[in-house]
């Protein structure tokens, strides 16, 4: 908690410390000028009090006020927000720790595309949570007779674990020996803070942050050699054509796409054209499980349910 307290304006890091929170159980810290702060906790929205009590009370929450979110922002920013103009436009700065700070405010257009924001009056701070660990089952799975590794796409809705399954596998695998290029689109992955991970990735591991995925995945062929190029949420045919250029390269793909089962993917049809190349040769659909990710099941390259379970 501490590079949240550091960010945070006077009076909210106040009643954020009386609070005592834990980390593990924290998700979100919602600030909107005007508005309660709310935490986002594993047991649901909760409000805080001035004095650092857990609420589900609106009338006894704290209220954020402008200044209060002007000076966490200057915080955020080491007072210099336009040095994170690029962040910005893209809607979220990374802090140290790997926590996601998204803003919302009004935005400066130039020939109708995001340049910029201003009055920024809405922060939403996500906590990093990494799970070490969590692919200790599923890599045997993924992994070939000659130690590499198979083309692997996981599958799961919005907040089913991909991504914290998707950067174990990076993990383990660059730990392990393979050389892994990571393109960080949304600095989710290694969760970059002025080019440097604040996540676990490996030592094997180099990472292009903030870059898009397409162009990313061809950087990383020419400049890097990477014998697996790991990318988050697929979905576009310019990603395709990258993935499918990595390929043909010699690389092993890892990716991640939304979608609540196989059914689902086969009915997309950009994603049902990839099926029909067999592009991927396993396709893991996740999910949660009290609140952990999940492996619901594991398939083969033309879809069908590999036998046993995990």
């Amino acid at each position: 908690m501490e590079a949240i307290m550091r960010i945070m304006s006077g009076r909210l890091k106040l009643a954020l410390s009386r609070a005592k929170l834990s980390r593990s159980e924290l998700l979100e810290i919602r600030l909107r000028a005007g508005q309660p702060m709310i935490l986002n906790r594993t047991d649901g929205e909760m409000f805080l009090t001035e004095d650092g009590r857990l609420t589900r009370r609106q009338s006894e929450a704290l209220v954020v006020g402008k200044n209060e979110l002007r000076e966490t922002m200057e915080y955020i920013s080491n007072y210099s927000l336009y040095a994170f103009e690029e962040e910005v436009r893209q809607g979220y700065i990374t802090i140290a720790g790997g926590h996601r700070v998204g803003v919302c405010g009004r935005t400066v257009l130039e020939k109708n595309r995001v340049r910029s924001m201003k009055y920024i009056s809405f922060l939403n701070i996500r906590l990093a949570h990494e799970v070490k660990g969590c692919a200790d089952r599923l890599l045997p799975v993924l992994r070939t007779e000659g130690g590499s590794v198979f083309h692997t796409l996981l599958v799961a809705p919005p907040g089913g674990g991909k991504t914290t399954m998707l950067r174990d596998i990076v993990r383990q695998l660059s730990n392990g020996g393979m050389t892994v290029g990571v393109v960080d689109e949304r600095a989710e992955i290694a969760a970059c803070c002025q080019g440097v991970p604040q996540n676990d990735i490996g030592m094997r591991t180099d990472v292009l942050d903030c870059c898009p995925k397409a162009e990313g995945m061809l950087f990383l062929l020419r400049s890097m050699a990477p014998e697996v190029i790991a990318v988050d949420e697929i979905g576009g045919e310019e990603d395709l054509h990258a993935l499918r250029y990595a390929s043909s390269c010699g690389c092993k793909l890892l990716a991640t796409v939304h979608g609540a089962d196989m059914e689902e993917i086969r009915k997309k049809p950009v994603l049902s054209g990839m099926m029909e190349e067999k592009m991927f040769e396993r396709y893991v659909v996740l999910e949660k499980r009290n609140g952990k990710c999940g492996v619901r099941g594991i398939f083969d390259a033309v879809g069908q349910r590999l036998p046993g379970g995990i």
